[in-house]
């Protein structure tokens, strides 16, 4: 299962400039600088790129996180640190740092703690893609060939571990809580890819153990991005609590989503060619539905039998997304990962009116709609 793509509407900008560089009164070393100034946030974040005080503040941060994450994963070996710069060279969206800079908004965003929290929430997930790729057998990510293309699957996943191993020493850093968190958080990843290996249970609702898997491997990192930068800017538990609740729905979603686009046939959209999901024989939540819909349903029945025939071909393919597409299920799909993205918006009811909550809104509405 892959990391959602989040892309702009066809015609509007993908990308924003994060808040107009650096402020005057902020000193930063040469190459943080250069960072900064060519930061850009997803375009569903614009709304803290234009403010005035937090834009700048935010192009900062993302700058100092992107420094020390290139620092963190450096290594003397030349071959480790070659792979571990593999994917970070290769770019990224960073939202889930940026979730860790929002949330710590809420509270004392200067502490130095909160940037090493988003590197290491970015780190985690940097180490969870190698695997993902190899066990995908995935060839590219991001638009560049994945590490096992270029390595092998062995180098592909030790490059992974020393990722995780590196934001485990950072982590130990910042405290027992922290270190709890991401373990209990690693724990989570490890178990929704297990999960969705060996597959549901024969007493187990086949769509409610997908939603449970993508919970584990897309909303606990992201729940725990939030959690952390608002404990380490001394946010309320209340806050915290608010904020690990968004962060499940919202990731949930955003996986979702990236579950229909799969069918929908927009490959600018996804960055991935239509139906790899389907090529690859991994069942989603259009797929999953459209299982339970043919037990009854003999239009299903037939997409069914198209979606789970020999894919191999160009041709058969796109006649699998096509059916799939065209069925209600696609749709039915659809409204679940809104709802996710509805309930994650709800959520938010606590946080005190302001740029953060309005930014986290849109985010969540962005996910399903594909406006970031």
């Amino acid at each position: 299962m892959s990391n959602a793509v989040i892309p702009g509407e066809p015609g509007k900008p993908t990308w924003t400039h994060a808040g107009h560089g650096v402020h005057e009164s902020v000193e930063l070393d040469p190459l943080t600088s250069a960072i900064a100034l060519d930061i850009k946030l997803p375009a569903a974040f614009a709304e803290i790129a234009e403010d005035p005080q937090l834009g700048p503040v935010i192009s900062t941060s993302l700058a100092r996180v992107e420094k020390q994450l290139r620092e963190a994963i450096a290594n003397s070996d030349p071959l480790a640190d070659a792979t571990s710069r593999h994917l970070i060279e290769a770019g990224g969206k960073r939202i889930r740092p940026l979730l860790v800079l929002l949330a710590s908004q809420l509270g004392d965003p200067g502490r130095p703690e909160v940037i090493s929290a988003a590197v290491v929430v970015e780190l985690t997930h940097l180490a969870t893609l190698y695997h993902d790729d190899v066990m995908d057998s995935a060839p590219f990510r991001r638009g560049a060939p994945t590490a096992h293309e270029v390595w092998g699957n062995s180098v592909a996943i030790l490059t992974g571990d020393l990722i995780f191993a590196r934001a485990s020493i950072l982590v130990s850093e910042l405290g027992p809580k922290a270190l709890g968190i991401q373990a209990r958080t690693f724990e989570r990843l490890c178990l929704g890819q297990l999960h969705e290996t060996v597959g549901p249970r024969p007493d187990q609702d086949p769509v409610e153990h997908y939603i449970s898997v993508v919970s584990d491997k897309t909303g606990s990192l992201v729940a725990a991005s939030g959690q952390l930068g608002a404990i380490f800017a001394d946010v309320s538990e209340e806050l915290q609590n608010v904020l690990v609740e968004y962060g499940e729905k919202v990731g949930v979603a955003f996986q979702l989503a990236d579950d229909v686009i799969d069918v929908t046939g927009l490959k600018q959209v996804s960055g991935k060619s239509p139906g790899t999901d389907l090529r690859e024989g991994v069942a989603t939540l259009p797929v999953l539905l459209l299982r339970k819909a043919a037990l009854t349903d003999p239009s299903a029945a037939e997409v069914l039998a198209l979606v789970e025939g020999d894919l191999s071909s160009d041709e058969a393919l796109a006649e699998a997304v096509q059916a799939l597409r065209a069925h209600p299920v696609t749709e039915e799909s659809w409204a679940v990962a809104r709802q996710w993205a509805d309930d994650a918006v709800q959520a938010l009811a606590p946080l005190p009116e302001g740029v953060v909550k309005s930014a986290l809104s849109s985010f969540a509405h962005a996910v399903v709609h594909r406006e970031l």
